[in-house]
């Protein structure tokens, strides 16, 4: 919510951050659910990316017990064997489910990206 509230959004990454395409890297994608139905938003999720080889699990903490957010919702993380086709849409259906609060895919929010990498530091502006 503060990213959205914020005039500029500045990201600082290392290149090892840097990618082709969203998805693919072994990495959680998180989707925040609310409890009541995050079974269901979990199987509903994983159909929808199973092009992609999608698997969806459910965070749990140290004591295998689910992951409450601030919010006391719970996260479903996505992990993609391919990149997603169409990350816009992506984030589109996955907004559109009933008992989903956020995704993490942060689509066209960043203004400012700023990269460290071997070569230096670069900055990229919107």
């Amino acid at each position: 919510m503060v990213e959205a509230a914020s005039a500029k959004f500045v990201v600082v990454v290392d290149d090892t951050k840097l990618v082709s395409g969203l998805g693919g890297s072994g990495l959680a994608m998180p989707v925040e659910v609310v409890q009541f139905c995050w079974k269901y938003n979990l199987v509903r999720l994983q159909e929808i990316f199973k092009g992609e080889g999608c698997e969806a699990k459910l965070r749990v903490d140290g004591d295998g017990k689910p992951y409450v957010t601030d919010n006391s919702n719970y996260i479903v993380d996505l992990y993609f064997k391919t990149p997603i086709k169409d990350a816009g849409s992506a984030g589109k259906e996955i907004s559109s489910l009933e008992g989903v609060v956020e995704h993490g895919l942060f689509l066209d929010m960043a203004t400012d990206v700023i990269v460290a990498g071997k070569e230096g530091v670069t900055v990229q502006t919107k």
